[in-house]
């Protein structure tokens, strides 16, 4: 065997020793899906379209790409360009409400620092602008704690697509069967699951009735820990 194919099998070997963690955003390290449907409202205002109500936010807003979302609520097609412009003035909406409300659901940085801690990857991945992702990463403080961050911009396609889970686990140069995710809606969980990995749903939006089937269910990082983590990830294995 040669230099080379001996450290390629040692980077090999290394890498199934390692797994790697994978946040959603919106209601998996914030729960903002509240100050979402609060800048929506103050958005479809300003557009004269009727109001939505909570249940239409939890089926048609939360989980959702904005493409689908402004599509659904205007009832007309969107344009590329125009989803541009109606996208950056929501969220710029969103962002000034958040900023003085930006908050972890409870346990994250804690759990983070654990995961970190015994040699886990972290990852974001959220269908959530770019500089929503950066708003809450830099003011939690907690940036430093992950090797990728994807947002809506670094994928084509979006959950329920499996693409930023996948290109997560590529980032991470961590096999799909070894990436545990944690996500909170039904169009997330499917991408994991489309994904082929371990999906612990958190309970901050949905009722686990509301959801795909999960390999866990949690309200909060307080219920879970390092040893769970390993303990579903390798029945998994077997």
């Amino acid at each position: 065997m040669s230099k080379i194919d001996q450290i390629r099998q040692l980077l090999y070997i290394s890498s199934m020793t390692e797994y790697a963690a994978i946040f959603d955003m919106d209601g998996v390290i914030s729960h903002t899906n509240p100050f979402h449907a609060e800048a929506f409202r103050a958005f479809f205002k300003n557009h004269n379209v009727q109001q939505a109500t909570e249940e239409e936010f939890e089926q048609h807003m939360y989980g959702k790409h904005n493409s689908y979302i402004m599509q659904h609520f205007f009832q007309r097609p969107i344009s590329p360009e125009e989803l541009r412009t109606l996208e950056f003035e929501k969220e710029q909406l969103f962002r000034v409400i958040y900023k003085e409300h930006v908050a972890p659901i409870k346990g994250l940085i804690e759990f983070l620092t654990e995961l970190k801690n015994n040699g886990f990857k972290l990852a974001v991945a959220t269908s959530a602008p770019r500089e929503n992702m950066d708003l809450i990463l830099d003011e939690l403080n907690i940036r430093h704690l992950f090797s990728s961050t994807l947002s809506s911009e670094d994928v084509k396609l979006h959950k329920p697509h499996p693409e930023v889970y996948l290109k997560s686990a590529e980032n991470l140069q961590i096999p799909v069967d070894r990436c545990i995710v944690f996500e909170d809606s039904f169009s997330g969980i499917t991408a994991a699951k489309n994904a082929e990995m371990i999906v612990v749903a958190v309970l901050s939006t949905h009722k686990k009735e509301e959801l795909p089937a999960s390999n866990d269910y949690i309200n909060n990082y307080t219920e879970i820990s390092v040893a769970n983590i390993k303990a579903i990830l390798k029945t998994q294995e077997l």
